[in-house]
């Protein structure tokens, strides 16, 4: 190769490169599979069935209600490890937890929030009358 090939190249233009195939590949497909969320109950019976909950979580498509009646019964440690568990893995996916009665919580990934209404104050009569 001559030395002023080099210089002609760098100044002239590079030579083509060969065409090159693409193939369109259609994202929509797949995710029009996943996009019905799924509400799906579960039942906390030990701490080892958080690892399905959250499993579940991280698919991004399911909102969990969670009995926790059996293993509040059982053992208050380890459902505060469980609750503590899951509320951390939320916390991750920048998802929701939230208490539902005494005995049921519910998880969500982050396209749902769960809305907390705020403790309204009751009205304390100050002493008017209607008579």
């Amino acid at each position: 190769m001559a030395p002023g090939s080099i210089f002609n190249r760098i100044f002239k233009g590079k030579e083509q490169a060969p065409e090159t195939e693409y193939l369109e590949i259609d994202l929509g497909k797949e995710i029009s599979k996943k996009t019905k969320v799924i509400i799906r109950p579960f039942i906390l019976k030990q701490f080892d069935d958080v690892n399905k909950i959250l499993e579940v979580l991280r698919e991004g498509y399911t909102i969990a209600l969670i009995d926790i009646k059996p293993l509040k019964s059982k053992d208050i440690v380890e459902l505060k490890r469980a609750v503590s568990k899951i509320k951390k893995t939320c916390d991750a996916l920048e998802g929701s937890v939230a208490g539902f009665g005494e005995n049921v919580i519910i998880a969500t990934p982050s396209f749902a929030e769960i809305y907390k209404a705020k403790e309204i104050q009751p009205v304390v009569d100050k002493g008017f009358s209607s008579a």
